[in-house]
């Protein structure tokens, strides 16, 4: 479904873009695109009071993520310094950082609290990768009972064909889908 509506308390939610994640190979949208449009729909939800939610996937410096090696990627090769890092385009003072340790956003982290608490009933998703984190939050809210809104040209995947499956598929039954200027221009109207 085309984006048709926002409620008064709509929050944007931005999976995973971390430096290590944005700087990874990623289609049919380049990660640039993905950030500057993210960039452009947090300035619009901080403009208009609304909730800017920016989730990192990666264990605590004390914790090793679910089936791999502490602070090591596959092939046993260090992290890069900093590559945890919520990349400084899309942060905002006051903006909601969520930690998460599996591919949705829910499970395990206070992000349904969060939410709650400020009384939002639709999430705008964004980020990076399409049919994981994105894919994965974008289920357990509407499991949750959110409006789900999906911005299609601020989000992207390793790989273009789960991409493509899980825009022309699946988002359509969790929620609806529009780019950045027409949940902008909503937004505009909705205030």
């Amino acid at each position: 479904m085309t984006v048709s509506t926002l409620d008064p308390k709509t929050a944007l939610v931005a999976i995973d873009l971390q430096a290590r994640i944005v700087g990874a190979p990623v289609g049919p949208i380049p990660a640039a695109d993905v950030v500057a449009r993210t960039a452009e729909l947090a300035a619009a939800f901080r403009e208009h009071g609304l909730p800017v939610v920016l989730v990192k996937v990666g264990a605590g410096p004390d914790e090793a993520t679910p089936g791999r090696i502490q602070g090591r990627r596959s092939g046993g090769a260090p992290r890069p310094a900093g590559g945890e890092e919520i990349v400084d385009e899309i942060r905002g003072a006051g903006d909601i950082i969520v930690h998460k340790r599996n591919w949705g956003a829910f499970y395990g982290t206070d992000l349904d609290l969060q939410l709650r608490r400020r009384g939002v009933t639709q999430i705008v998703l964004t980020g990076i990768a399409t049919s994981i984190g994105v894919e994965s939050t974008a289920r357990a809210a509407h499991e949750h009972g959110y409006h789900v809104t999906l911005a299609s040209d601020a989000m992207t995947d390793i790989n273009t064909d789960a991409h493509a499956n899980s825009v022309d598929r699946i988002f359509g039954m969790l929620g609806e889908l529009g780019t950045t200027a027409e949940i902008i221009e909503l937004l505009a109207k909705t205030r």
